[in-house]
């Protein structure tokens, strides 16, 4: 039952991606022209304010380095306090291989692939009938569903999140605010040894 589900959203992502990223010849950064112009100059890793524990998780993790490329990027970005509600040194110690791996996948589980902008969220979800499944850059997923007119999005362990502020366009892509860090699902092996 589970696999049409996630073939539909993989398509209905892949679909989206695409559409949200025809561009002429002369634009590198994949986003349509009227997009590129309302986004300006600044790289979605330049924009975003450098204090907040996400851009300092990005640094630790090497991943700012990606959100200042090219891309497009489509990024679900968690308020301080969501972060502050992880457990205890769920963050710490990037140097350490093994954790840095673990802020790696927390952070690219909150990445698309592509410019998706929340009326591009919301189509996707109506089309699949009210529940869509987003395909991460990781190539994880979590699903997206609408709560009135909110977007709703659905972690591996059932957590739900909230996009509290969409559509911050940068020059490489796109930013949401959620109010919530989604939990990517753990590598297969993992669960069994605990």
């Amino acid at each position: 039952m589970r696999k049409p589900a996630l073939t539909l959203g993989l398509a209905a992502v892949l679909i989206c991606a695409s559409a949200c990223t025809k561009n002429d010849a002369s634009n590198k950064s994949g986003q349509t022209p009227a997009a590129a112009k309302a986004a300006g100059e600044k790289t979605i890793a330049a924009g975003l304010p450098q204090d907040s524990k996400f851009m300092a998780a990005a640094k630790a993790a090497g991943i700012d380095k990606t959100l200042g490329g090219p891309g497009p990027y489509t990024v679900f970005v968690p308020d301080d306090a969501a972060f502050e509600k992880l457990p205890a040194g769920t963050l710490d110690n990037s140097s350490d291989p093994q954790q840095r791996a673990k802020i790696t996948s927390i952070l690219t589980y909150h990445i698309l692939p592509g410019t998706v902008l929340a009326a591009d969220i919301g189509k996707t979800i109506d089309n699949a009938k009210g529940k869509a499944v987003m395909m991460t850059v990781g190539g994880q997923t979590f699903t997206a569903t609408k709560d009135g007119g909110n977007i709703v999005l659905t972690d591996s362990a059932g957590n739900q999140v909230h996009v509290t502020k969409a559509d911050d366009q940068f020059s490489n892509g796109v930013v949401h605010h959620i109010d919530g860090v989604m939990t990517p699902p753990e590598p297969k092996g993992e669960g069994a040894a605990k």
